[in-house]
């Protein structure tokens, strides 16, 4: 299972020159690479011709045979993700402005834009926690890095593949590819736990814990107010701390996430239980909520969370099974009576037929583990796997995100 780790540079004000320079001078001839590949081949730049079309020229400029490879197979791979994007219909209809603003024009790379390095212009010496790596000004020997203990040790004992030289907020960081092997996975997990995500918890599992709830729900009204008085002003130094701030949110966001997944899967892999998930696709086509209420719906990545979940749980060995997620708030787990009128409140249930009462999302929660169970004993029945009805998709076996760094 490949996840990345992301490591913290600590340059001389020397050697953070290097960098820079060598960033700003890659990026410059990716941008030359992919206005040749647009003129010439369109959206459909291929790695072996625009080798052969580029390659001499970005050398005569001063870069390294290998600095050039990772520059055009850069390019190459922005422009297979833009297809992929206008394939699954991300950018629109063809017709829709955003999709002819992105056909229109060749791919650009910011100055600083992240660059990709391999083994034959980057090497890691674990030991002294440094590294080495070419930069237009030459070798660059000793760069110190740090981590914590966890990625520097995954670092050591898994690295493989390419890793990122990235600058961020004035900082300067390697991303490393490492493949970890999966744990053996518990196959015969004597329960599971229910998970139900919400918006007044994040998330609810069938234990009854609570994950970020009045806490979170302070900070993000905190960070709605602060937006709007900016948005407000329009003003080029308040679009900047808009920028700054988007960001800050989504690392708060990516953080929590991380915190709650590790706590789920944690429990689960030391109660030898698997982790249930509700099946949240197309479900802002399947429901209709107040005006008012759809910034607060939309603004957290449930989807974030539910693959950090996935991916801790493949390296824990601990199984998960995604189940339907229709009417797992309004279902009494006692008597089975499905109601609206169950859940009086968004956040309380009181069943109208036998009296059961709690907590909305806890109730929910363990309607997920019950569903779990069911669909688990389906798909381990004999023949199952030849069943029609087994590929509906009740089943579905988390992936990895490669592009988040790993915790």
């Amino acid at each position: 299972m490949k996840i990345v780790v992301q490591m913290k540079l600590l340059p001389t004000p020397e050697q953070a020159a290097a960098l820079a320079a060598t960033l700003h001078a890659c990026n410059a001839a990716a941008n030359h690479a992919s206005a040749v590949a647009y003129n010439r081949f369109g959206l459909k730049a291929r790695q072996v011709p625009l080798h052969r079309a580029v390659y001499t020229e970005l050398r005569s400029q001063g870069l390294g045979a290998q600095a050039v490879v990772r520059v055009i197979k850069k390019v190459v791979d922005a422009y297979t993700t833009l297809r992929g994007q206008i394939k699954a219909g991300r950018l629109g209809t063809e017709d829709s402005p955003r999709r002819l603003k992105a056909e229109g024009k060749p791919i650009t790379f910011r100055p600083d834009a992240a660059h990709p390095f391999d083994d034959r212009n980057l090497s890691w010496q674990y030991d002294a926690r440094a590294v080495s790596l070419w930069t237009v000004h030459g070798r660059l020997k000793g760069v110190a890095y740090t981590g914590s203990p966890a990625q520097l040790k995954t670092l050591a004992g898994h690295r493989q593949g390419e890793s990122d030289l990235l600058f961020r907020d004035g900082k300067w960081f390697l991303v490393a590819t490492c493949d970890v092997p999966e744990a053996p996975l518990n196959a015969d997990p004597r329960d599971w736990i229910g998970v139900d995500r919400g918006v007044a918890n994040l998330a609810t599992t069938s234990d009854g814990v609570n994950h970020q709830g009045r806490g979170l729900a302070k900070y993000r009204r905190r960070m709605a107010r602060v937006r709007a008085e900016l948005q407000a002003k329009g003003t080029k130094s308040a679009k900047r701390k808009l920028k700054k701030r988007a960001r800050r949110e989504a690392r708060h966001a990516t953080h929590i996430n991380h915190a709650i997944a590790k706590a789920v899967v944690a429990d689960a892999e030391r109660t030898g239980r698997g982790i249930a998930l509700e099946d949240l696709g197309g479900i802002r086509d399947r429901t209709r909520v107040a005006r008012h209420q759809r910034a607060t719906i939309s603004s957290w990545p449930f989807h974030q969370l539910e693959t950090f979940i996935g991916y801790k749980a493949m390296r824990a060995g601990v199984p998960v099974v995604s189940v339907d997620a229709r009417y797992t708030s309004q279902t009494c787990p006692r008597c089975g009576h499905v109601s609206k009128k169950n859940r009086s409140t968004r956040d309380d249930f009181s069943c109208r037929r036998c009296g059961l009462a709690g907590p909305a999302d806890h109730i929910a929660a363990v309607n997920v583990q019950r569903r779990a169970r069911t669909a688990w004993a389906f798909v381990n029945m004999p023949h199952a796997a030849m069943s029609p009805s087994s590929q509906s998709g009740t089943v579905t076996s988390c992936k990895p995100c490669p592009s988040r760094p790993g915790r």
